[in-house]
This record gives structure tokens, C-alpha cells and sequence, in this order.
């Protein structure tokens, strides 16, 4: 997954807007005016943060603790960092992407 499928993929989820209001390097993605992908433009891997169920994120975190991780610079009770390393399929990561945008957008 390249940061321009992750990009479309996004964009595809209903009212979703992207803006750039930490700087050049961090593109966010919200919907009702609300943040629920933050990804990273400069990275290697690519690693973006998405809005996780608390004990869901935790699951995850467990499960594939070279690929998810408590979210970097964000509550990590509710965000978790995705290192796009190729561990994690692209429907998975597609999957993490969609279940943050459906917390954000519940709301």
C-alpha cells in the first residue's frame, strides 16, 4: 500500500475532506470536521494514525507489535500508529482506515 492508495482510499469514504493544518509534511483526513486518519507524507515506511476502539487498539497492538502501535503524538488510548511494513494486508489496513472514519463520523 503507497501513501497515493491510502490517499483514494480515503477520499472514497462519504464527506471526507483533506487539509494539511500540521504543515507540509502531515496529511489529515476528517469527516464532520473531525480528524480520524493522520498521514504521515515524510516517512519510511509510511505510518499513519487512525482512531481505534480502546480495547480493540490494544488487541491490535498485541497482535502485530512491529506493525501497530500506540498512537505517535496522539491519546493513545483511542489512536494507534500503522507502520505500513508489508505485515499487514491491504485489507486490513483498509479495514483499520474504515473503522476510524466510522467512530469519527458516528459522532
Amino acid at each position: 500500500m503507497n501513501l497515493e492508495e491510502i490517499r483514494d482510499f480515503a477520499l472514497s469514504l462519504p464527506e471526507t475532506e483533506e487539509s494539511l493544518p500540521f504543515g507540509p509534511d502531515n496529511l489529515v483526513f476528517k469527516v464532520h470536521n473531525k480528524m480520524y486518519l493522520l498521514l504521515s507524507l515524510d516517512e519510511i515506511p509510511i505510518r499513519f494514525n487512525v482512531k481505534c476502539d480502546p480495547s480493540r487498539a490494544i488487541e491490535l497492538r498485541e497482535e502485530y507489535p512491529d506493525s501497530v502501535l500506540p498512537g505517535y503524538h496522539m491519546n493513545k488510548k483511542h489512536w494507534n500508529t500503522v507502520v505500513v511494513n508489508g505485515q499487514l494486508p491491504f485489507s486490513q489496513l483498509k479495514q483499520m482506515i474504515s473503522d476510524s472514519y466510522a467512530l469519527v463520523a458516528k459522532k
